[in-house]
């Protein structure tokens, strides 16, 4: 069953990517059952709280439709990007123990994800060592270990402003970077 969804799902969203708006609709309302599915799990005791990180995940599955890799599992990148948002989700209600136990019990991954985890990882810091240190440090701080402007800040001797333009401009500059190839 799942290597079934993947599948449809991967197809879907593929022939959206090449315009045809009713697979699209269809990838969006198919992708939205998945996800409860996912975040229930994770969310289990935050249930009215599902609704919300389907609907932001959904938001940013459509703003960041661009950055998706046909070679690639596409719940592994959805999933992803809900993990994303229930992070979020979890550091605005100050609940950082339940990060963990959140994210943990993936049974829906294939075996192969730890290696793609550690391959992302090394690829990810191949590209960040390309950024100069204004914008690499603010990313890594900020995005990758999840510390917060001020703390990034006073870590690394920026202002909060400093630090709010690396992050913007270094993942500015890593888009370009991954759109051309470089």
């Amino acid at each position: 069953m799942l290597i079934e969804n993947e599948v449809v799902l991967r197809n879907l969203l593929i022939r959206g990517l090449t315009g045809d708006a009713v697979a699209y609709h269809e990838f969006l309302k198919a992708v939205s059952v998945h996800l409860r599915s996912f975040l229930r799990r994770r969310l289990a005791n935050l249930p009215h709280e599902v609704e919300d990180v389907v609907q932001e995940s959904l938001i940013a599955i459509h703003n960041q439709r661009h950055t998706y890799d046909a070679s690639q599992p596409v719940t592994a990148w959805v999933h992803a990007i809900a993990k994303y948002k229930l992070v979020d989700l979890l550091r605005r209600r100050g609940n950082r123990e339940a990060l963990n136990d959140s994210l943990e019990g993936d049974d829906s991954l294939s075996v192969s994800a730890g290696t793609e985890a550690i391959d992302a990882r090394r690829d990810i810091a191949k590209l960040l060592n390309l950024l100069p240190e204004r914008q690499r440090l603010p990313i890594l701080h900020v995005k990758l270990e999840g510390l917060s402007v001020a703390e990034a800040a006073s870590l690394t001797g920026m202002s909060e402003s400093a630090v709010k333009i690396g992050v913007h401009r270094g993942l500015k500059a890593l888009a370009a970077k991954i759109r051309g190839g470089t």
